[in-house]
């Protein structure tokens, strides 16, 4: 009598910090961009810089925040010391403090968030709470900036680590905006003032992934915010009210959703906020319909045609999705195009076993390769880069910020002044209201 002998796949550690722990100590087969990788967060806290990872080579703005030495009782303990210290401090704090975590943190700290998605679902998932009186969010500044913008005025918004900044939230600060607005309100004339056919020259939309400043700025300026998954929502909209729009910080996702808008790469002119008219010219600026600020995101900007040529030739069959913060070419290379949430779930919905090459943070394409054991999930990337900010949220920060609100300490508080936060909610508030075309009322 014969018996069939089923193999079950074998576990896929979810943790990128073991993975780099391995390649930096030899166990492993791999590569890093930077084995600094493999210290602790607080060895970078007092230097200037992003940190190791994937925007280690950009320049950080004079006066960026940084973080204060985590102490040593924190710098010292073991994972399984830290793990537990985080699981008492919730337990004994309950239903006061709400833990939330971003897809790309590391898998040490993700486990002990309550809510895990991307920027834009943490923020509602924290409006969830209002009876919260704390809300630690695992990610980076301008996604606790804007939890503190949709919170009740009496909930602590906590940043673990006041160095996870964003590069590209850092690359269009606001003196750079108002100085691009001036230049275009030269060109252009009155800013409010509507044409013939009832549009003003140019509507400012911001990604999510920009300061509060930044959002404020829209918010007074009769601009919009917008997220991965809704952008082309937002251009429709941006698009009735405005001939042109200006939109800010990355490039990479104005650019991608225009073009799928159907809007001409001729009528997308760069604005380099270093160089007058943004090294444009006034012809090409008066026959704009986006313009796209020079930034980018680091991360994504990793991710080549190359890299998919590769995985197509070692997999067939292959299913490559990216991120829309990818370079167009890279996007137009790929299978699809969307979000972190739209990543996930389409992994999510894949009923046979599929092989997925993702284009995105390293932390969620490993946690979702160890997720859904019957596809193969591999990032594009064969190095291992994460982002420099997110991976600066360690276990320690996480149990120090927790069990000072265990003694009555509100640690790494984050609040957005009343000047830019007014504005700000304004803006956030179009975004919610916009629906995209033919959708109901």
């Amino acid at each position: 009598m014969s018996t069939t002998l089923t193999i079950q796949p074998r576990p896929i550690d979810p943790s990128v910090d073991h993975e780099i722990q391995a390649i930096v100590s030899g166990a492993g087969s791999g590569s890093t961009c930077n084995t600094d990788l493999a210290a602790g967060p607080w060895d970078f806290d007092t230097r200037p810089g992003y940190g190791p990872g994937a925007s280690m080579g950009d320049v950080i703005p004079t006066g960026s925040p940084r973080q204060g030495m985590l102490p040593q009782a924190y710098r010292d303990a073991s994972d399984e010391e830290l793990d537990a210290r985080i699981r008492r401090a919730k337990e004994t704090l309950g239903d006061r403090v709400v833990v939330l975590g971003h897809f790309y943190q590391r898998e040490e700290v993700v486990r002990h968030a309550d809510y895990v998605g991307d920027s834009f679902q943490l923020a509602n998932a924290a409006l969830e709470h209002p009876d919260a009186e704390a809300i630690v969010f695992c990610g980076v500044h301008f996604m606790a900036e804007t939890a503190d913008l949709l919170s009740q005025p009496e909930q602590a918004v906590i940043l673990p680590n006041l160095a996870a900044g964003c590069s590209m939230a850092d690359m269009a600060d606001i003196d750079q905006v108002e100085e691009c607005w001036e230049q275009l309100e030269e060109l252009y004339g009155d800013m409010d003032a509507p044409d013939a056919d009832g549009l003003v020259p140019v509507v400012p939309v911001t990604y999510m992934n920009s300061s509060a400043a930044i959002k404020g700025f829209v918010g007074r300026h009769g601009g919009i915010v917008c997220t991965s998954s809704n952008a082309r929502t937002v251009l429709e909209w941006a698009f009735a009210r405005g001939r042109r729009v200006l939109f800010f910080p990355d490039q990479h996702l104005g650019r991608n959703t225009a073009k799928a808008m159907g809007v001409p790469l001729a009528q997308m002119p760069m604005w380099n906020p270093t160089k007058p008219l943004g090294g444009s010219d006034e012809q090409t600026l008066a026959d704009a319909r986006v313009i796209l600020w020079h930034g980018f995101c680091s991360v994504h900007r990793r991710f080549t045609v190359d890299q998919i040529d590769k995985a197509r030739a070692e997999h067939p069959g292959v299913r490559v999705i990216v991120h829309p913060e990818c370079p167009m070419a890279v996007v137009d290379a790929a299978d699809e195009a969307g979000s972190t949430d739209y990543i996930r779930k389409a992994i999510a919905a894949a009923t046979e076993p599929t092989t997925f090459a993702i284009g995105t943070e390293i932390n969620l394409v490993q946690r979702l390769a160890a997720q859904y054991p019957q596809h193969e999930i591999f990032c594009l990337d064969p190095v291992v880069c994460p982002c420099s900010t997110m991976y600066r949220i360690h276990p320690g920060y996480l149990a120090w910020v927790l069990e000072g609100l265990v003694a009555g300490d509100t640690l790494n508080r984050i609040t957005v002044p009343a000047s830019d936060a007014d504005p700000a909610r304004v803006a956030l508030e179009r975004m919610l209201a916009a629906k995209p075309s033919g959708s109901a009322a």
